[in-house]
């Protein structure tokens, strides 16, 4: 079963924000926990949601960073303003980068555009976003064990589609919450996002397929339960191996990282009509893919096409 729109997923896990931009609030039984940072246009709908559920937001006691990139923090600032006791935890190489100002500057813009989009008399300030930085007070490494009230949240690290992702896997609930480690279910298709490193991005995949899932958690499109959420990863393993064949064969037709690059991104944009993400930032992500398949392609493509 898929659930796209803000609700109970199981018991103790319910889906927050908007089909593209999902969150997830887990009831410990006394103790809540959010997974997921969201885009910054969100804000109001989750602020609605967790007053129209009767939620105690002084029992939400940590908000999870499941990785850095633009679209999957820019709640964050606003709801640690409203939220001053909440603890905001992320890997430690997303540590590092919301430390950054440059990064910060670019997550600022792009949440500027989504609200501009909507609601255009928004200020920065009104969202939590006159910041310079995100400060994340905790640090989670590999096999860490947090508890959440009677539950327990353990970490995978998970890098390929960033270098700083992670997972976390609720064996209470076989529930894995997988953000773009595990590509972005959109339709009947799942886009293979491994925009850091491809290699890493696969055997990401093959780690999270040691879990036992029958609840798979998305920040974009929702979640998937039972035989949809137990079968999810073999086929994004699948869908990887075949983007990353594509690309090579691509590559060979095309001889170039460009060219490949330009080709796929028409593709994947007439399947994916509708998809959130425009279309200049979904080639960015096709050409960092190609581009790392290009290095690592045998025979490799002439030095003078390889650019």
């Amino acid at each position: 079963m898929r659930i796209e729109t803000p609700g109970q997923v199981t018991d103790r896990i319910t889906l927050l924000g908007r089909r593209d931009s999902c969150v997830y609030l887990v009831d410990g039984n006394g103790e809540y926990a959010l997974l997921g940072g969201g885009m910054a246009s969100i804000i109001p709908d989750i602020r609605d949601q967790v007053n129209r559920l009767g939620i105690d937001v002084e029992k939400i006691r940590r908000i999870i960073i499941l990785h850095s990139h633009i679209d999957h923090v820019g709640a964050v600032p606003y709801l640690k303003q409203q939220w001053p006791w909440v603890v905001v935890s992320a890997s430690k190489r997303a540590q590092h980068q919301l430390a950054q100002p440059q990064v910060i500057s670019t997550i600022v813009e792009f949440s500027r555009l989504l609200l501009q989009a909507t609601e255009p008399a928004a200020s920065l300030s009104a969202y939590g976003l006159d910041i310079t930085s995100i400060e994340v007070e905790e640090a989670l490494g590999d096999t860490e064990k947090i508890p959440c009230g009677d539950l327990t949240l353990e970490v995978l690290e998970v890098p390929g589609h960033s270098s700083c992702s992670i997972a976390i896997y609720i064996p209470q609930e076989k529930a894995l919450f997988g953000s773009d480690a595990g590509g972005i279910l959109y339709g009947d298709t799942i886009f293979t996002s491994a925009n850091s490193n491809f290699d890493q991005y696969q055997a990401s995949l093959e780690k999270m397929s040691s879990c036992e899932v029958n609840v798979y958690l998305a920040e974009h499109y929702g979640a998937l339960t039972g035989e949809d959420a137990s079968t999810y990863l073999e086929k994004a393993r699948d869908s990887a191996a075949q983007t990353r064949k594509l690309i090579a064969e691509t590559l060979r037709k095309t001889g170039e990282v460009r060219s490949a690059a330009e080709e796929i991104t028409e593709l994947f944009m007439a399947e994916g009509s509708g998809y959130f993400l425009p279309r200049e930032i979904m080639q960015m992500v096709i050409a960092q893919m190609t581009g790392f398949v290009a290095k690592n392609l045998s025979p490799p493509l002439k030095p003078s096409s390889n650019t």
